[in-house]
């Protein structure tokens, strides 16, 4: 087993010029690379904050062009989560770990247990959950050598799949955008546009159609696109046609930077909400482009915050009720949000960053 701990602040920060503005400029708290020849497992974890608590973060199972990449992944991923924490009023820090997938490498019972006993040196700073690859049935395994792991069944004690809450997160972010831009929070008749309809998609797409939303489909997968028709009545458009669709609300709900200089250019809509992380390719130039374009955009971290707030029951367990009081508390915080970044005639993802941090920075210099 290897551990090897760098500071990568110089590194970290000549990749992210627009982030001179926040305190993370100051770097992560610890970025830590692990592997393990014997399983295969290459792994990256970035811890960003944890003067809230421990960080807690998914570990995504992911092919990248090169380490280079993966390391950008969960660095901005990590420092993600500590503003969803944050904002969410949950008291945890924000960490990430990827696991670089590479050709013959899969997710055995002996990469995963390996990957838990790296965690697990760290300590109890880190805890990891299921993400992009990565299932409840994955923290079982993992569990085994570490207990700094959620998202286990509930069957043993866990908080469950996490994606319907994350679902219902976003459906309450939705509601508080409508309200904001329409005056009104009913999304009856409102033409609505998922771009991914993995576990959260789907979850989505059944809340919107049970309030008679219009709701077109996209997926690169044609099973998850038979699955969806056959219990909601949804449309199917090509993955790359649904950016430019006609449409109220865009919900991108795959993976990130699929809003860049490229496709805002093309959206065809007056709000975007969506479940997948980093949504802005670039935070600073993208969140201005969809500002210039009028078009209100609730903050990835905010609406998706719905799965956090589920899986830290296991942590600090509390009612159903409660965690469902917590996520409909998201609408709230969105219109506070939404609102003072119309006052202010600047981008959410600027304010909405903001408050976070402000948060972070009262417990710091209490």
């Amino acid at each position: 087993m290897k551990i090897i701990e760098q500071s990568f602040s110089s590194y970290i920060f000549s990749n992210y010029p627009n982030d001179s503005t926040h305190f993370s400029q100051k770097g992560h708290e610890q970025v830590v690379y692990f592997q393990d020849e014997a399983t295969g497992l290459q792994a990256i974890v970035g811890i960003h904050d944890t003067t809230l608590g421990p960080a807690v973060g998914g570990v995504r199972f992911f092919e990248y062009q090169n380490e280079r990449d993966a390391l950008k992944d969960v660095l901005r991923l990590s420092r993600g989560m500590t503003y969803k924490a944050s904002i969410a009023g949950l008291d945890f820090g924000g960490g990430k770990a990827v696991l670089i997938q590479k050709k013959g490498t899969t997710l055995t019972e002996a990469l995963l247990r390996k990957y838990g006993a790296f965690i697990d040196r760290l300590g109890g700073h880190y805890i990891t959950a299921p993400d992009y690859n990565t299932t409840m049935d994955h923290m079982v395994d993992i569990a085994k050598s570490t207990r700094h792991v959620i998202g286990l069944p509930a069957a043993l004690g866990g908080s469950g799949d996490p994606s319907g809450n994350t679902a219902y997160g976003v459906y309450i972010a939705m509601k508080a955008t409508v309200k904001q831009a329409f005056g009104t929070d009913s999304l009856a008749g409102k033409k609505i546009g998922i771009a991914g309809i993995g576990k959260v998609g789907y979850h989505l797409a059944q809340l919107l159609c049970q309030e008679q939303a219009i709701v077109y489909v996209a997926d690169i997968c044609a099973k998850r696109l038979q699955a969806i028709t056959e219990v909601c009545k949804v449309e199917v458009v090509a993955a790359e046609r649904l950016c430019s669709w006609p449409l109220d609300i865009y919900a991108p709900c795959a993976l990130g930077a699929t809003l860049n200089n490229e496709t805002i250019p093309m959206l065809h809509c007056a709000i975007v909400v969506g479940a997948a992380n980093n949504q802005l390719a670039d935070q600073d130039r993208d969140g201005k482009l969809l500002l210039k374009k009028s078009i209100v955009y609730t903050p990835d971290f905010l609406a998706n915050a719905g799965g956090l707030i589920n899986a830290v029951t296991e942590l600090e367990p509390k009612s159903q009720n409660l965690v469902k009081q917590r996520t409909e508390a998201l609408y709230t915080i969105c219109l506070d949000v939404l609102d003072k970044a119309a006052k202010t005639a600047r981008p959410t993802q600027e304010v909405a960053e903001e408050m976070a941090i402000q948060r972070i920075q009262s417990i710091k210099n209490t």
